[in-house]
């Protein structure tokens, strides 16, 4: 399975972004999905999650009510839009899937992932 993130780039605070992550390479249409970010000097933490069908998301504190993940119907792709960025919301941002139709929050709970995009929030 390959997973190819896109849309990072650089914002001001308060504005949005979209994330995008194509799967490939094999069906992951019952896979959960779920995206990370790291910052500078960080470990990889949990950003959101979505489980196999689509319809249960979970999301970190912090991002709750400004984050939004959710799949295509086919499920191959995932999607983060960020809204109301925030500098502390700089990192890489990373899309994962697991061999699991249930959704999770550890880094060790996913056995793929794709290569990363940059989101720059600036004050």
């Amino acid at each position: 399975v390959q997973l190819q993130a896109s849309g990072g780039g650089l914002v001001q605070a308060g504005g949005s972004l979209s994330l995008s992550c194509a799967a490939s390479g094999r069906t992951v249409s019952s896979y959960a999905k779920g995206w990370f970010r790291q910052a500078p000097g960080k470990e990889r933490e949990f950003v959101a999650a979505v489980g196999w069908s689509g319809l249960s998301t979970y999301y970190e504190d912090s991002v709750k009510g400004r984050f939004t993940i959710s799949r295509d119907n086919a499920g191959n792709t995932v999607y983060l839009q960020m809204n109301s960025l925030k500098p502390e919301d700089t990192a890489v941002y990373y899309c994962a899937a697991r061999d699991s139709i249930f959704l999770a929050t550890a880094v060790s709970d996913y056995n793929y992932w794709g290569q990363g995009t940059q989101v720059t929030v600036s004050s």
